[in-house]
């Protein structure tokens, strides 16, 4: 099925998947250069590769096969957990993002709030060259990271989340609990890691790639502080208890790059939220 699927790209494209064979680039990372800089379709990037893969290097192994990915249930308005009924408020297909309702009660929100108080610190990002986090304008927000399990509080919290998206707590990183103030942001980014670049490939050797993002609000803000989607011009507004999820990769551990979000300025009160970030396998 792929001999119809070369000619069809550009020629230059189609050099440039040879070239890289040849220098025994791993096809599942040039499928995602494909996906991003040339805006093909995942599909259509990975059949290419495939097709020329066989034709001359089939000693390269072949990209991965679809895998498992979190999920929330949305069949009904709301998911039993086995400590909570979590409400299903909204949610989207593609790219796959969910909005929780009821996921946390307000005294868990005030007791992981005071719990991280005394620990924040400058919020960073990770460097694109060497993978150390570093201080950027993009980010102004103070954070304090807790550990997986540190706390009965946040162990009850983290088995919920694994409930809620049918994913091993072990898969998930520790808590990011976030202060944004009048003014404090979060420009347009990504939770993926880009495993054509040198840092953020670092990150991937510990449980490799960040496949979803749950965030859970902690407190209501009077004015701004939402969590906006601009490439499907969503944006979600912090409500106390609820959380947002989306899923940043397909099965095939390719980003979706539809899943660029921001952390909007907060106009007035202040935004605590908590991050969890999943993994593809075990975090450790």
């Amino acid at each position: 099925m792929y001999k119809t699927v070369m000619p069809t790209l550009p020629e230059a494209w189609q050099a440039w998947i040879t070239e890289n064979l040849a220098r025994g680039c791993a096809p599942a990372e040039m499928a995602q250069v494909m996906v991003r800089d040339g805006k093909f379709e995942a599909t259509l990037a990975r059949a290419a590769i495939e097709e020329a893969r066989q034709a001359g290097f089939s000693h390269i192994p072949a990209a991965p096969s679809a895998q498992p990915l979190p999920e929330v249930d949305t069949s009904s308005n709301f998911f039993r957990t086995p400590d909570r009924d979590v409400e299903i408020l909204f949610s989207l297909r593609a790219p796959r993002v969910v909005l929780l309702g009821n996921l946390l009660s307000h005294e868990e929100c005030d007791a992981l709030i005071a719990y991280g108080q005394t620990r924040l610190e400058r919020s960073p990002v990770v460097s694109d060259t060497d993978g150390k986090t570093e201080l950027h304008a993009h980010r102004t927000s103070r954070g304090a990271m807790l550990q997986r399990g540190e706390t009965e509080l946040v162990t009850r919290i983290e088995a919920r989340l694994a409930a809620v998206t049918r994913w091993p707590a072990e898969n998930g990183e520790g808590l990011q609990m976030l202060q944004y103030e009048k003014g404090n942001e979060y420009r347009p980014h990504f939770d993926w890691f880009d495993a054509t670049r040198p840092g953020p490939r670092k990150h991937l050797e510990r449980g490799g790639q960040r496949v979803g993002t749950i965030v859970m609000y902690l407190s209501d803000v009077e004015s701004g502080g939402g969590t906006s989607f601009p490439e499907i011009g969503l944006t979600v507004q912090p409500k106390k208890g609820c959380a947002v999820f989306f899923v940043n990769t397909d099965a095939y551990r390719n980003p979706d790059p539809k899943t660029l979000h921001a952390g909007e300025p907060v106009e007035k009160g202040v935004k605590y939220i908590a991050t969890k970030w999943l993994r593809e396998r075990a975090y450790v």
